[in-house]
């Protein structure tokens, strides 16, 4: 009997034992389950993350060993990139399965050492030496934990969708053109803007050398093949395209006559890192502070977004967006302590979890424990894989990241939105992530308040009245077309001026504080100035006063310019209280 019939359905969001109080784990960035644009769960809705029964466990045994043959290569391919042995990447690898996979925030989302985050990676071994990333990681990993009990994981989703694809395509373009080097047995020069010039020279040197030839040729040859597998018809598709790859360059590079260059594999245990008196003494240093504070915002958000992606591939509960960021902390945590390789969530293994039926977490931990068992009993097989091999996988992954179709897309959608998005990924190609992301979060907030203050302001005269309209969202940054329309209507001296402001949906204290004074002026001058507010309420009397100049006297001294009084003995007598009343 399946789990769809063999217990009743949970809610979406809640694993046996509920989630932590004020944490749903309601998503509300997709359609709701049994919609278009949604992957049905197998098994039926409501499947994944149900209870373990024969069935569920077969599927899950199968879709496990699917995940391990996909993230093997990439573990391998990402320690590489970032400058790193591979056998750190096996290792967070194996933390993401066995440590983050056994939590409770997400079901089918799979975690790991991303190529997302290499970059910053090979950034930081190189300024800080590989001794200090145990440090940066956990200290990484600490504050995830924190961030997650004090219920801030919803607040990644705050970030804007434009700054997101900004900061994934900033991270995968200049991965693409630094794995170009290693996909011909050569080594990057540097920067990425040293990278795309020393293209030329890479070409040039690989033509002449017959063995680079050959290792670019099993390169270019992966990245096709990545691109075009899943088009090849049967079952064969079902394959992972990177296992297949390494496949085809472990036996090219085994023929006789070819020596490109492998993988160097040493002791998985021996690899292992405890931080000690000298690393825990460079929290001191800033740059340090700086590191594990960026390291907590991109991986926490690389994690987050990847959980609303894997959401919405499957009907099944939601990812509680909390407890993930304590799980991710818990897996950065014990990643930090034995020197590892940060670990975030990863689309390509969390969607292969998912297309090959998983139905809960047992999946992604079993994916853990094969990475563990093949490193441990069978090394000598990853010392076949060529190097350039996974460079191809990465430079892959990294046009995957860098999605091109989405710029014209946002084009489309929104132009505003674009020029975020291409600052974004500028400014990291040009710089580094940390900057690049402050600047499309620094835009983003620019762009917002732009289109808060979407404020219409204007004057006209009819006969000897002058009325300035104020409508939209009033704020600072409308406040020189106001002086310069409210100087106008000063200019032309009429008797009577009007302010409507029964338009506005919000007047910030700037305006508001530019207009009063205004109005107290013209007032001053003997003008007449009646003010519609937003209620409609018309701060001038709703009959004629006794005499003009009384009028304009009360209106001038009415302290609650807001307010309507229909009694204007009462009126009267409230104006008469005042400090410095002389009546006329």
């Amino acid at each position: 009997m399946s789990g769809a019939h063999a217990r009743p359905r949970r809610k979406p969001g809640r694993d046996p034992g509920g989630p932590p109080p004020g944490d749903t784990g309601t998503d509300t960035t997709g359609p709701p389950a049994g919609t278009p644009g949604r992957r049905p769960a197998p098994g039926g809705a409501g499947q994944a993350g149900g209870g373990w029964d024969r069935e569920s466990l077969a599927t899950d045994f199968a879709a496990s060993l699917v995940v391990f043959l996909v993230a093997l290569p990439l573990c391998i391919g990402v320690a590489v990139a970032s400058g790193v042995t591979a056998e750190l990447g096996i290792i967070s690898g194996v933390i993401g399965g066995l440590v983050v996979g056994m939590a409770r925030g997400s079901t089918l989302q799979v975690s790991g050492p991303a190529a997302g985050l290499a970059a910053l990676v090979a950034e930081t071994v190189a300024e800080h030496g590989v001794a200090m990333l145990g440090i940066i990681v956990l200290g990484a990993g600490i504050l995830q934990i924190i961030l997650g009990l004090i219920r801030m994981g919803r607040l990644f989703q705050a970030i804007s969708l434009a700054v997101v694809q900004g900061m994934l395509a900033g991270i995968g373009l200049p991965l693409m053109f630094s794995q170009s080097y290693p996909l011909a047995d050569n080594k990057a020069p540097g920067t990425p803007v040293e990278n795309v010039a020393g293209l030329p020279g890479l070409v040039s040197d690989t033509v002449q050398n017959p063995q680079a030839l050959i290792a670019a040729g099993l390169g270019i040859a992966t990245v096709v093949l990545s691109f075009l597998w899943k088009k090849v018809p049967g079952p064969a598709a079902k394959v992972p395209a990177a296992l297949v790859a390494v496949g085809v360059g472990i036996v090219v590079a085994s023929l006789p006559g070819v020596a490109v260059k492998t993988l160097q594999v040493g002791d998985l245990l021996g690899s292992v890192h405890l931080p000690g008196a000298e690393e825990f003494a460079g929290l001191t240093d800033v740059g340090i502070i700086t590191s594990i504070l960026t390291f907590t915002v991109i991986a926490s958000a690389e994690s987050l977004f990847t959980a609303a992606a894997v959401d919405r591939m499957h009907s099944g509960p939601r990812t509680r967006y909390n407890t993930e960021l304590i799980a991710q902390g818990a897996g950065n945590t014990v990643a930090g302590v034995l020197g590892a390789l940060p670990v975030t969530a990863v689309v390509a293994r969390s969607s292969a979890n998912v297309q090959a039926g998983a139905r809960t977490r047992l999946s992604r931990t079993l994916h853990g424990l094969w990475l563990l068992a093949f490193a441990l009993l069978l090394p000598q097989v990853l010392a076949l894989i060529p190097i350039s091999v996974l460079a191809g996988v990465l430079v892959h992954s990294g046009w995957k990241l860098f999605a091109p179709a989405e710029f014209p897309k946002m084009w489309r959608q929104d132009r505003g939105e674009f020029g975020v998005m291409a600052l974004t990924t500028t400014v990291i190609f040009a710089t580094a992530l940390l900057e690049g992301v402050l600047a499309g979060l620094a835009a983003g907030m620019i762009l917002a308040a732009l289109r808060m203050s979407q404020a219409v302001v204007a004057h006209r005269i009819e006969g000897d009245t002058t009325t300035v309209t104020l409508s939209g969202n009033a704020t600072f940054l409308r406040l020189p077309r106001l002086i310069e329309v409210l100087e106008a209507a000063g200019e032309a001296d009429t008797p009577h001026l009007r302010i409507d402001l029964t338009g506005t949906t919000h007047l910030d204290h700037a305006c508001h504080q530019q207009i009063t004074e205004f109005a107290d002026e013209r007032r001053a001058n003997g003008t007449r100035v009646d003010l519609l507010t937003p209620g409609g309420t018309d701060s001038t009397p709703a009959a004629p006063p006794p005499t003009p100049a009384t009028g304009a006297q009360w209106f001038h001294r009415d302290p609650r310019p807001t307010q309507r009084h229909d009694d204007w003995q009462a009126w009267e007598n409230d104006l008469r209280s005042e400090p410095g009343y002389t009546p006329r």
